[in-house]
């Protein structure tokens, strides 16, 4: 059973990971996490998935990606919105929604992070770097 003991359980991780960071001189970015043992990009974890390592240093994402799959959601909601799983381009996962009409939105489309924040759930709003060319089915 694992207790934490708040005696530097995460030394050497640097700020909080999984939150926008509004400092840098272009705009916000993504702030994820990199084990410095076996390099594996994580965001917003404690331990690295790969080699449970505890050494994580905090990196800046680009804030391109592609999307690996999207839902519609209609509950709660006044009108239909996307929830997304966005693969950035370091290599981790981070759930999103993507600025669109939600019907219009596929895997492997490609996105950049919105300078927007989605003010009520607080998660990343992503846009289409390129409008996708599909046949009307």
């Amino acid at each position: 059973m694992y207790h934490f003991a708040g005696d530097g359980a995460q030394q050497g991780t640097g700020a909080p990971a999984g939150v926008l960071d509004r400092r840098g001189p272009d705009g916000e970015a993504i702030v994820f996490q990199r084990c410095t043992y076996c390099g594996t990009a994580v965001y917003h974890r404690v331990l690295c998935p790969v080699c449970r390592g505890s050494d994580l240093r905090t990196e800046r994402s680009q804030g391109t990606g592609t999307v690996r799959h999207s839902t519609v959601v209609h509950r709660n909601t006044p009108a239909a919105r996307n929830v997304s799983l966005i693969e950035m381009a370091e290599g981790f996962v981070v759930r999103g929604r993507v600025m669109g009409p939600p019907i219009g939105i596929h895997s492997g489309d490609r996105v950049r992070l919105s300078t927007a924040q989605d003010p009520v759930r607080g998660e990343p709003v992503f846009q289409l770097v390129d409008e996708p060319l599909r046949a009307w089915t």
